[in-house]
Formats: C-alpha cells, structure tokens, sequence
C-alpha cells in the first residue's frame, strides 16, 4: 500500500506542469527509526519502561532459578529417591517450570503493551513537530521511508532537536 502511494506521488510529481520547476519543490525526510532510539522522549520512555518493568524481571529471575535448582537437585538425586517421591519432584519440576512460562508470556504481552502505548505518544509529538517544521519552512513533502535519500534533505535531527527542548 506504502509503495502504490510512493509510486502515485512520484508519477503525480513527473506529470506537473512544465512550468512548476523541481526547484519549487521542497522535500524533507526523516528517519522514524533514529526518532524511536534518540530522541529525548524515546530515552525517558525507556527508562521509565524499565524502572515499571524492574521488580517483575527481578521476580522471572527468582522463578528462573528455583526452577534450575528443583531440575538439578532432582538430577542429583533422582536415582536414590523413591518411585514416588521422584514422581512428586517431578510434578513440582513440571508446576514450576508452567508457572515459569507463564510469568514470561505475561510480562511479555505487558512489556510490548507498554511499549506500543509509549511509542504512540512519541510518535504523536514527533507528528505535530514534523508539521510544525513543514509549515516554518515551507516542505511540500516529508518521506518517512525511501530507498535513497540525499543528508541534505534530512531533517531528523531538527526534530531531535525540537522533542529534547518540549
């Protein structure tokens, strides 16, 4: 869909009148990706996910290793222990190990929830930044995606700029 828009504009652009010279034309790009990793909201963002995220990578790791050290001691001892006791070590190895899964898959869904949420919020600043730049400096069009690009039409770090002083 992306690239039958790109193909559209760029046909759209050829077919303009001969007098419209490509001088008039201002074009800008800004790399989303540089936006996501740099840019001052980004980087609270990430701290902050981090700090939500401490105590429950605190608890995985906890989980983590009561369930290594249930498997080992069941290794070590698993040949001198009654059928079942070793049945019943096995099943707690098994609980915990379900327990263990769980914990990731939640904290996993949670995480990339939070994150998405985060990422929303920055994505939406940095919107109303670009168009506050396009209007000040008169872009007819800013790209997000292109196989090629020219630095001087770059304008990723005047956004960066623009986030890390809001």
């Amino acid at each position: 869909m992306n690239a039958a828009r790109l193909l559209l504009l760029c046909t759209s652009l050829l077919l303009l009148p001969a007098g419209a010279s490509a001088a008039e034309l201002k074009i800008g790009f800004l790399d989303a990706e540089r936006i996501n990793r740099e840019s001052a909201p980004a980087v609270r963002a990430s701290k902050e996910l981090e700090r939500e995220f401490a105590p429950r990578i605190q608890e995985l790791q906890r989980q983590e290793k009561q369930l290594k050290d249930t498997q080992a001691a069941l290794e070590k001892d698993g040949m001198t222990l009654s059928e079942t006791e070793r049945g019943r070590r096995e099943q707690e190895l098994a609980r915990l190990s379900r327990e263990f899964q769980r914990a990731q898959r939640e904290y996993r869904e949670d995480l990339n929830q939070r994150r998405n949420e985060k990422l929303a919020d920055l994505f939406q600043r940095a919107n109303r930044v670009i168009q506050q730049i396009a209007e000040a400096e008169k872009f007819d069009l800013i790209l997000q995606e292109a196989v090629y690009r020219s630095p001087r039409i770059d304008i990723t770090d005047k956004v960066l700029k623009a986030l890390g002083d809001k």
